[in-house]
């Protein structure tokens, strides 16, 4: 694992709608709303780019002019899309987020039921010559979450980039919300058992405390998150029993939010690699214990996971980041930056990552 090539990422990207500010929903409208275009790998497709990576996004648009709009938005941050598939069928997707402040939390509502890339089947991408130049290829759990068509699609892709030698890292996402599209099944059962055909073929698992429970039923011991609580001696052993369950996982990453208000999260992430069973935690002080980033004035916490599962697999394709103590410190630090960029795409450069790795966390003018 990690040698730097194409990251080649699949899912939806839709219309994001936000009223200004911290206002609600009902407040805005009617009114305008902020409109921009985001989803789960998307959002990793332009962290990558951003850092400097080539990257290739993959999904179906409608054949229209928001779809034109949105693939030059792609363009525009250095995504490569040329193997997005305009289609005659469905439509673009539309979320919309109230941010939330202080004890109020955000909220997401979804219109994004038929949507061209759920309605797609798997025949319409030519996976072989999609990986043929590919080094690694990045999916989350929201995209078989969609429809039966897409988790189709997400395992003709797997499958095809385990028998190319592509990396395949998969951040598992669990949205209750979507995984409706199986009358009689319920989003957890189903989400465990498409997940669980899926997961043998993927090399790097990324979750959170919730993720890891909700889809494989593996819990992290005494911790509560709504109360700010992490039982951290667990988390380790979370990973082991993913690699236990899943052989050909070779590293499990896990974030680490505790949430004290909307406003104020402390945030960090674990790394585990299986071969020699170890974990590795950041940020740390200066004697080595773990010692969240601690976020006071959350500007945008949507996104935040993407930008994390993003820095990582850049990591991991450096030469002076690969190791893992260094790659879940980029990683780390790249997503607690995020919270401060309105969006989903996290824009900040590597060298303001590396700089607050290196402990610039004043956020004194840079003149």
């Amino acid at each position: 694992m990690g040698e730097s090539g194409k990251t080649v990422t699949f899912g939806e990207i839709m219309g994001r709608l936000c009223p200004p500010g911290f206002e609600r929903l009902r407040q805005s409208l009617p009114g305008r709303l902020e409109v921009t275009f985001a989803g789960a790998e998307a959002n990793v497709a332009v962290s990558l780019a951003y850092l400097g990576a080539r990257t290739a996004f993959v999904t179906a648009l409608p054949d229209n002019p928001l779809a034109e709009a949105c693939l030059a938005a792609l363009r525009g941050f250095g995504v490569e899309v040329a193997d997005v598939r305009l289609s005659d069928q469905g439509r673009l997707g539309l979320y919309f987020v109230e941010r939330g402040a202080n004890q109020r939390p955000s909220r997401v509502v979804y219109d994004r039921s038929g949507s061209s890339v759920s309605l797609a089947p798997p025949d319409d991408y030519d996976w072989e010559r999609i990986f043929r130049d590919a080094a690694w290829f990045h999916f989350t759990g929201v995209t078989p979450a969609l429809s039966q068509n897409a988790a189709a699609c997400c395992l003709a892709a797997v499958k095809q980039a385990r028998a190319m030698g592509v990396t395949v890292s998969c951040d598992l996402n669990f949205r209750e919300k979507l995984w409706r599209w199986e009358q009689g099944t319920s989003p957890r059962d189903l989400a465990r058992r498409v997940m669980t055909e899926l997961l043998p073929a993927v090399d790097v698992v990324i979750a959170n405390e919730a993720d890891a429970s909700d889809v494989l039923g593996i819990h992290a011991g005494d911790t509560r998150v709504d109360d700010g609580q992490l039982d951290l001696e667990r988390y380790p052993e979370v990973a082991a029993r993913i690699v236990e369950r899943f052989p050909r996982v070779r590293e499990v990453a896990i974030t680490l939010r505790e949430s004290l208000s909307a406003s104020h999260n402390n945030w960090g992430a674990m790394l585990y690699t299986a071969a020699d069973r170890s974990a590795f935690f950041a940020p740390l002080d200066a004697d080595g214990r773990y010692a969240p980033y601690e976020i006071r004035q959350i500007v945008d916490r949507v996104g935040a996971g993407d930008s994390f599962a993003a820095a990582l697999i850049f990591a991991r394709q450096q030469k002076e980041l690969r190791d893992p103590a260094k790659a879940v410190a980029f990683a780390a630090a790249s997503s607690c930056l995020a919270h401060s960029v309105e969006g989903d795409f996290n824009l900040n450069r590597r060298s303001e990552i590396e700089a607050l790795m290196a402990g610039a966390r004043s956020g004194r003018v840079v003149r």
